[in-house]
């Protein structure tokens, strides 16, 4: 449940401008967080990659053990990476010294980037769902 926190970050920061329209007060509380968001997106990015390896690809027999906490669990990996991928591609960048990986990492955010606030809401609505998840025992 702990990754569920950093991941309802991430989908705030996404959903910035539409939870600032909704609610102006929030700017000053997404400010705060703004300048960790290179880091946060990079953690959560490359631990998106690993779950979704671990958990959504070796993991696919849980699918018929326990569905509900497979198809979650699944959201909230690819999440981690989308999301993680938008905030965090600059500070990966920083350690790939590979043209060919560092042009790909482009080509990813820039085909995610103009649905960033939709994936924003829904990296909440998946983190929250995760928890929910946890607490019910799916």
């Amino acid at each position: 449940m702990g990754i569920a926190i950093p991941l309802f970050i991430l989908g705030a920061l996404g959903a910035s401008n539409l939870i600032i329209a909704r609610k102006p007060s929030a700017k000053e509380l997404l400010a705060k967080v703004a300048p960790y968001q290179g880091w946060l997106g990079a953690g959560m990015a490359v631990y998106g990659i690993y779950n979704i390896v671990f958990w959504v690809i070796l993991g696919i027999g849980y699918l018929t053990t326990n569905p509900v906490g497979y198809i979650v669990g699944s959201a909230v990996s690819v999440m981690m990476f989308a999301l993680g991928m938008l905030f965090g591609v600059g500070t990966l960048k920083t350690f790939v010294k590979q043209p060919q990986a560092v042009a790909k990492m482009d080509q990813v955010v820039t085909k995610l980037a103009p649905y960033q606030g939709t994936l924003g809401i829904i990296g909440m609505i998946t983190a929250i769902a995760f928890i929910a998840v946890g607490f019910l025992g799916l």
